[in-house]
């Protein structure tokens, strides 16, 4: 039982005098990769984006100018936009859709993904179904317009990207189906 005692007073402060150590010692940033001076940020002259630096065989290369590293481009189009708790496309946002559809029928390699969002009020799960229901109504009307439905994709952010307690006009810019070109 004393054993016990002492096995414990020392275990304990061993614990107390290893816990403090030295902090590590920051490297130069010349001895780093990206080397020094720029910092390797943007800016920098290696741009992150240069599909050019890439090797070929890295299935990277492909990528079409303007899209990013995920293969998309956004703000090509512009976004539709609904009222409050509605999924259906108003008449004046119909232009935009008709716009997107002689995009695509202008670019046969190119996509579309109709990214479906909420404003800030509303449970999530309600948001993600309504967002859903956006992006669905989207890409039904593009159907209409000839547009095949295996050059659409739907995605609900739902709230996600939403201005939490925002004001009515910036709850109205959060409700939306953001068309975003992919290859």
């Amino acid at each position: 039982m004393a054993f016990k005692k002492i096995f414990l007073v020392l275990l304990s402060g061993a614990a107390l005098f290893s816990g403090c150590q030295k902090k590590p010692k920051r490297p130069d940033p010349s001895a780093t990769v990206m080397g020094g001076g720029s910092g390797g940020g943007y800016g920098s002259s290696l741009d992150p984006l240069d599909v050019s630096l890439l090797a070929p065989g890295t299935g990277l290369e492909g990528r079409g100018a303007g899209f990013d590293l995920n293969g998309q481009i956004r703000g090509v189009l512009e976004a539709v936009y609904f009222d409050f708790d509605k999924s259906s496309i108003n008449p004046s946002e119909r232009a935009k859709l008709q716009a997107a559809a002689d995009y695509l029928r202008n670019n046969p390699g190119h996509r579309l993904l109709l990214e479906g969002h909420c404003d800030w009020r509303g449970t999530a799960e309600y948001n993600l179904g309504l967002g859903d229901r956006r992006a669905s109504a989207a890409r039904q009307y593009l159907g209409t317009l000839g547009i095949s439905p295996d050059r659409l994709e739907t995605l609900s952010k739902g709230s996600l990207e939403a201005v939490r307690n925002a004001d009515r006009a910036t709850a109205a810019m959060d409700r939306r189906v953001e068309l975003v070109v992919i290859q």
